[in-house]
């Protein structure tokens, strides 16, 4: 795991990875027209037993000219893909940096899958 260090007098400011992955992850789900942010691998143990993991489908690289963020998202049939997609970059970057002080260099977006009307009923009836 990875994480951004500062310092000042009184000591040391850790902020591991995955916080800004959970941000990122929020940010990205409270635009309009996402459905949720996605990967690839299966639910998690924690999951499973009502836990959310919010860094999950999120990877955050951190490097000392700054931060990567990479989300897959899942989106609602007839949005504007390019426009959700920079709507979403622009408000992960600002959500990270105003939250953390880190600063992000990328957002990279990857549509995974579009979801149809009656296939979006399914996703917000699972998600409870």
């Amino acid at each position: 795991m990875s994480e951004s260090v500062t310092g000042n007098s009184v000591g040391k400011i850790k902020i591991a990875d995955n916080v800004a992955a959970a941000i990122a992850n929020i940010t990205a789900q409270e635009v309009e027209g996402v459905i949720r942010v996605t990967d690839s691998s299966t639910s998690s143990i924690g999951e499973i037993f009502g836990k959310k993991n919010y860094s999950k489908g999120v990877k955050v690289s951190m490097e000392e000219e700054g931060t990567n963020v990479e989300l897959a998202l899942v989106i609602e049939h007839g949005v504007n893909i390019v426009a959700l997609a920079q709507n979403v970059q622009n408000s992960v970057k600002d959500a990270v940096e105003s939250m953390t002080g880190i600063n992000v260099k990328e957002v990279n977006v990857t549509i995974s899958d579009i979801v149809f009307e009656d296939k979006k009923q399914q996703e917000e009836n699972k998600e409870q």
